[in-house]
């Protein structure tokens, strides 16, 4: 089982595929376990390197708070420790926010950038406050889940697609998912989430970057996608048929991503 010892934490990571170096953040609550479908595609391009974030899944769940600079932290010393000078990253959801806070830091080592389904935080484009669903009875959480993921998304609308119920019961499956202590990690990361702002440090982002958002997305809307791709210099805005799950919905979005990513 790879890990390393990174920033006083013991790190659990895959490096997987051939081709350019390329750094996969993943989403909140998900780990290399629970987002093997999404990770495998990029492994196909690209040497992928993908970690459980600090909190989840093989990784260590160190004392809190954590800090979104500390998640920019740990992405940079996983690069460090397999030698990469600079590399392309991806970062899906809460892995977008990451990406942006690597970015923003470090933009020399950054060769190219895509954010999905992401926010750029703030008071005026933050994502959904998904710590808030841990307040809500069950049958709330499940409603309020499945209006955010996707703004479509009825009992009707699931009973006539069986992709995107798919999609709603792995979410569902994942917020139950946990032992008490990557529940003590998920919350503290949906804290540092809470906390992200990066608005005004977007335009340091100095590499060509690939700004995606599903259509119908109730946690991080396009006006967010449309605000990061104003103030990163060399940045394209992509909208996909689709809500925070477009990869799974839309058949374009993920060969167009990789492709930007391996050019």
């Amino acid at each position: 089982m790879p890990t390393a010892h990174l920033n006083g934490i013991e790190v659990y990571f895959e490096r997987t595929g051939s081709g350019p170096p390329l750094l996969f953040l993943n989403g909140s609550g998900a780990t290399l376990a629970s987002a093997g479908l999404l990770v495998q595609p990029f492994t196909e391009s690209a040497d992928t390197l993908a970690a459980d974030q600090r909190g989840l899944g093989r990784t260590e769940v160190p004392p809190g708070p954590y800090t979104m600079a500390d998640y920019a932290a740990d992405a940079l010393a996983l690069a460090d420790h397999v030698g990469w000078d600079t590399f392309a990253m991806v970062g899906l959801s809460f892995g977008g926010m990451v990406a942006q806070e690597v970015a923003v830091s470090t933009p020399a080592r950054i060769d190219r950038l895509a954010l999905l389904c992401t926010s750029p935080g703030g008071p005026d484009a933050a994502s959904y406050p998904l710590q808030t669903l841990a307040d809500l009875a069950p049958e709330a959480r499940l409603a309020t889940g499945m209006s955010i993921l996707d703004r479509r998304f009825t009992p009707e609308w699931l009973a006539d697609h069986p992709v995107d119920k798919m999609i709603v019961e792995t979410f569902v499956q994942r917020q139950a998912d946990h032992t008490p202590e990557e529940a003590r990690g998920l919350t503290e990361q949906l804290a540092a989430r809470s906390r992200h702002d990066v608005v005004d440090r977007l335009d340091r982002i100095t590499c060509p970057t690939f700004v995606a958002s599903g259509r119908y997305d109730g946690i991080a809307p396009v006006s967010n996608g449309e605000l990061i791709a104003s103030k990163v210099p060399d940045a394209t805005l992509h909208v996909y048929e689709g809500g925070h799950l477009f990869v799974f919905q839309d058949a374009a979005a993920l060969p167009e991503v990789i492709s930007f990513l391996t050019a």
